[in-house]
Order: structure tokens, then C-alpha cells, then sequence
């Protein structure tokens, strides 16, 4: 990362509220020191701003912030871009859907790190935030999903860069090989607004949608070697081979143990599926013969819809008070809710392939291989992060 004053205070122009200051630096607060002292005022998200009405105000307040900051041992930058809350409340004007801009600040250049994690970038934007101080940032959200970030091109006097932040149902996003490639904006606000709207936005969602499938594909890819030997060793015990009760209970333990562990992939099948399936359109495809399995597929998922909607209640509750199951009270609730999926699980896996050959004719908006389905042992995903006292669900 680049090295920032000790306190610093980067001033641009805003038309709506006049000069406007950032404090940076390892000691920014004397430069917020400084800025009040000089009649700063803090605005949202950490700057602070002064609206001369004069030009001999504006003198006078620029010659106060110059005299106040010396005394706080501030140094002053005059940053050659107007203010970036201007610019990110512009672009989200101009974005099709209702879009907020909210400034963010961050004068240690360490508070940005907060934002990795969070971030799903394969693209200069990542870099810019592992490697240069940011000290100001607008974060753009349409309130449906859907976050991206902008920021000022570091090394560069003018433009910026755009990129998104994951959905909140994923978390694992470091080098996730679907990621968008955040993109350059020019400076002029109408033509970084097409670009996001007509470039970057277009990208980011064909990326989600792959990523969501991915995933569906993997958790499938996880149950199948599992349940393929619950079936082959339910087939070798039928009735009549010598050893009923002992099969019985061998399969009714079985049964649970995979229950307890498929539970874990599966509920990502319920989560990202639908979302998939809502695109599908058989008839649009060159296998219009494939209604039936999606339809079989859809019935299966909303069979499931209960115990989903039971994870998801206990989860919230959970989360509302300390963890105090067990790791075996735990798996008893694992087993319950896979039970109770298990038509479900069997209907997935028999008709996985049709769902990935419809999904991937669905992507949005752009040209795909409608006849290559993916390996059943997908690209290894990068590792989990440690998980939480909740994990166990």
C-alpha cells in the first residue's frame, strides 16, 4: 500500500456543498481539528464541508483552513476531481432502477481492508484496495441485491473504477473464478453512467448467474457419490435375503447419516435454484423435450419449501442468542430437515443434467455452449472461511 501523510486533508469542489475536505492520515483527527476550527462542517460518511456564498468568503475560509491546518500540522492536496459524492450521486441518478450513492471514508488506509472480504472483483478495483489508501469511496446500491463500489483511479488525475460487492449469500469471494472485472469510468458522468449500466452491470449479472450455478452444481456434484452407495446398499438388503432387521436398521442409519450430511450441500440448491429455474424456457431451446424434467424439479422444490423455511426461522433464532446445542444436537437437526428433502435430493440428482444443459441455454444475455455441460467434478473452490458458532447448520 502507498504511504499517506500523517493527517492530510484532500480538498475538492462540490456544487451543492461548496469546498469539501476528507481527512487522511494516520492523525487525521487533527486535521479534523483543523477543518472545524477553519468552519468545516462534518458532512455523511466522514467529510466535512464549508459553503462560502462570496468569492471573498471562499477566500477567506480557504485562508483559515490553510492557517488552522499549518497549526495542527496538516499538510493540504488540492484534488484535481470534484468531490466524489457529487459523482456517485450523478451515476446513480442515471442508472436504470432506483440507486443510492453513500460516501464512505476511510482516513487509516487499514479501515478499507474491512471491504475485501466483501468484495467480488477479479479487476484493478481489488487491487486499488489491497494496494493504494483510498481514503474516499461511494458505494451505489439499487436496494434489490445488487452493490457496486466507486472510487478515484488511483495514479491517475482523472476517471474512476467500478466493481461489485458479493451478494449477502456468499462470503467466500477471494479469487472466486467467476468474479466481474471491475472497469475504468470516465469522468464525464453521462458516459460513466452508460458504461455501468450498459457494460459493467450486464457483466456482473452474467457472473452471478454462473456463480449460482456453480454452485448448484458442485452441492449436486458433493451428494451424488453418497447417495449413489445408499442406493446400492438399500438394493443388496432387500426383504428375503436372511438379515431383515438387521438391514432395516442398518438403512434407517444410513439414511440419517446421509440425511445429517447432504442437508449442508443441498440447502445451496434451495437457495440458488429458483432463481436459475426462473429462467429456464424449454420451449425457447433446442430441447423443448426438457419440460417435464424442470417441471418435476420445480415440484420438487417446493416440496422442500417447509423444511426451508424451518432452516431459515431457526437461523435467524439462533443468531439472536448464544449457540448452546450440542454437535450431536446439531446433527440430529441436520438429519431432520435432510429427511425431509430427501424426494427432493433424488430428483435433483436424476434430472441434473437437464437442469444445467436449460440454465446454461438461459444466461443472461449473451451467447453460450448450449451442448457442453460442465464435468461432474467442477473446479475446486477456494476454502471456506473458519466458521462461525452457527456453522453447524
Amino acid at each position: 500500500m502507498t504511504n499517506p501523510a500523517i493527517a492530510d486533508i484532500i480538498l475538492s469542489t462540490s456544487r451543492t456543498h461548496g469546498l469539501v475536505a476528507v481527512p487522511s492520515g494516520a492523525r487525521f483527527p487533527q486535521a479534523q481539528d483543523a477543518l472545524r476550527e477553519a468552519g468545516f462542517s462534518p458532512l455523511p460518511g466522514g467529510a466535512f464541508a464549508a459553503l462560502p456564498h462570496q468569492t471573498r468568503a471562499a477566500r477567506a475560509t480557504a485562508n483559515a483552513l490553510v492557517h488552522h491546518a499549518h497549526e495542527h500540522g496538516a499538510s493540504i492536496t488540492i484534488s484535481s476531481r470534484p468531490y466524489l459524492g457529487d459523482i456517485g450521486s450523478d451515476i446513480a441518478a442515471r442508472l436504470p432502477g432506483d440507486w443510492s450513492a453513500t460516501v464512505k471514508t476511510y482516513p487509516r488506509r487499514h479501515w478499507q481492508e474491512d471491504l475485501i472480504g466483501s468484495l467480488w472483483d477479479s479487476g484493478d478495483l481489488l487491487k486499488a484496495m489491497l494496494h493504494d489508501h483510498v481514503p474516499c469511496a461511494v458505494e451505489l446500491n439499487n436496494h434489490a441485491g445488487t452493490e457496486l463500489l466507486l472510487i478515484e483511479r488511483p495514479g491517475h488525475a482523472t476517471g474512476y473504477l467500478v466493481g461489485a460487492f458479493a451478494t449477502e449469500d456468499y462470503d467466500a469471494n477471494w479469487e472466486e473464478p467467476n468474479a466481474p472485472r471491475s472497469i475504468v469510468l470516465p469522468a464525464e458522468v453521462d458516459r460513466a453512467a452508460r458504461a455501468v449500466a450498459h457494460t459493467f452491470l450486464p457483466n456482473y449479472r452474467r457472473a452471478l448467474y454462473q456463480r449460482r450455478l456453480d454452485t448448484v452444481m458442485s452441492a449436486l456434484n458433493r451428494i451424488r457419490p453418497e447417495h449413489e452407495t445408499l442406493q446400492t446398499i438399500k438394493a443388496s438388503h432387500r426383504p428375503g435375503d436372511g438379515t431383515p432387521h438387521a438391514g432395516s436398521r442398518l438403512h434407517a442409519q444410513m439414511e440419517r447419516a446421509f440425511a445429517d450430511h447432504a442437508w449442508l450441500s443441498f440447502r445451496d440448491v434451495l437457495q440458488h435454484a429458483p432463481l436459475l429455474l426462473a429462467r429456464c424456457r424449454p420451449t425457447a431451446s433446442p430441447w423443448p423435450q426438457d419440460a417435464g424434467a424442470l417441471s418435476r424439479l420445480r415440484d420438487a422444490l417446493a416440496d422442500s419449501q417447509n423444511a426451508w423455511d424451518e432452516f431459515n426461522a431457526l437461523r435467524a433464532e439462533l443468531y439472536s442468542i448464544p449457540a448452546d446445542l450440542s454437535a450431536q444436537e446439531w446433527s440430529q437437526v441436520r438429519s431432520t430437515l435432510g429427511t425431509a428433502v430427501l424426494p427432493a435430493i433424488g430428483t435433483w440428482l436424476a434430472d441434473s443434467e437437464t437442469f444445467e444443459r436449460q440454465a446454461r441455454a438461459a444466461v443472461p444475455g449473451g451467447h453460450v455452449a448450449l451442448s457442453t455441460p460442465s464435468p461432474r467434478l467442477l473446479t475446486t473452490s477456494p476454502a471456506l472461511p473458519t466458521p462461525s458458532v452457527n456453522a453447524h447448520l
